[in-house]
């Protein structure tokens, strides 16, 4: 047996699933994988066809928890770990002069993105004037470049915009977690509901813990996909995003996707979303 997979190539989930994709977790089925950005799992994942096991944005849930389950564990939730918007020297300062700029966003579908607008609508008065998707990687240097006002990174980004000259306007996870006192939901894990659920999430949660026990036993993987990141920065990345929420959303995760979910949905922004789907597996 053979499970399809998709997930980023971010050393958050490449160290997340390193001892399944490389056959370290006994009775597991092969895993063939494959490596992409989030705006793309996104589409992957409401495109009717698409791989069995992914890693997608919460913000994307609504589209697709008929067809797939939400995993307990995998993912990236977390504090301390939101989304920032980044401005280059002599750009907008403050949240009220993001008004009528240009803005790249890494999906339209991503949590980050959802957040920003969540956080703009009380922030910036008359809104963005225009939202620009690109790969995550090239939103740096977009605003470095001039080419767009603003960027909304994720990611190592935390760790590497000043390198870029650029400042952080805005942390979205802190206004996140000052708004609602609950973790960040970033990204989900989904199984196809026609698989053994329990099962893929039984291996998920082995990969995590075989990561864990050997840390260093990824670290050859996880560098191969990391976009030539510093290891540090990678080793940065790791221990920020892979928590105790990656093992186990528990209640506090749960209700966090909740309040996301609902907040949203109420503000017309995503589908509404019945809380017992969140759940069934």
């Amino acid at each position: 047996m053979t499970l399809d997979i998709a997930f980023s190539p971010c050393p958050n989930d490449t160290f997340v699933f390193h001892a399944w994709v490389n056959g370290h977790l006994p009775g597991a089925p092969k895993l063939n994988v494959r490596y992409a950005d989030i705006d793309i799992t996104n589409g992957l994942a409401a495109s009717g066809n698409g791989p069995d096991v992914l890693k997608i944005s919460f913000a994307a849930l609504p589209w697709v928890l008929e067809e797939y389950a939400l995993l307990p564990c995998g993912g990236a939730l977390g504090r301390g770990c939101g989304p920032l918007v980044l401005t280059a020297e002599g750009g907008a300062k403050s949240p009220e002069e993001l008004s009528g700029l240009r803005v790249a966003v890494p999906s339209e579908r991503s949590t980050a993105y959802l957040l920003f607008r969540l956080w703009a609508a009380q922030q910036v008065p008359g809104g963005v004037g225009s939202i620009i998707v690109m790969p995550f990687h090239e939103i740096m240097p977009a605003v470095r470049d001039d080419k767009i006002d603003a960027g909304l990174v994720i990611h190592e980004a935390r760790f590497t915009y000043q390198t870029y000259g650029l400042t952080m306007l805005a942390d979205m996870g802190a206004w996140w977690e000052e708004d609602t006192g609950h973790p960040i939901p970033l990204g989900a894990i989904i199984a196809r509901r026609n698989l053994d659920v329990q099962a893929i999430a039984g291996w998920t949660r082995a990969s995590v813990e075989y990561a864990w026990a050997n840390p260093e036993a990824s670290a050859k993987y996880v560098m191969e996909h990391a976009q030539e990141m510093d290891p540090q920065v990678a080793k940065a990345h790791i221990e920020l995003y892979v928590n105790e929420f990656t093992a186990d959303l528990g209640e506090s995760g749960f209700a966090a996707i909740e309040t996301l979910l609902g907040r949203a949905a109420r503000e017309g922004l995503l589908p509404a979303v019945d809380p017992a789907l969140l759940h069934r597996r």
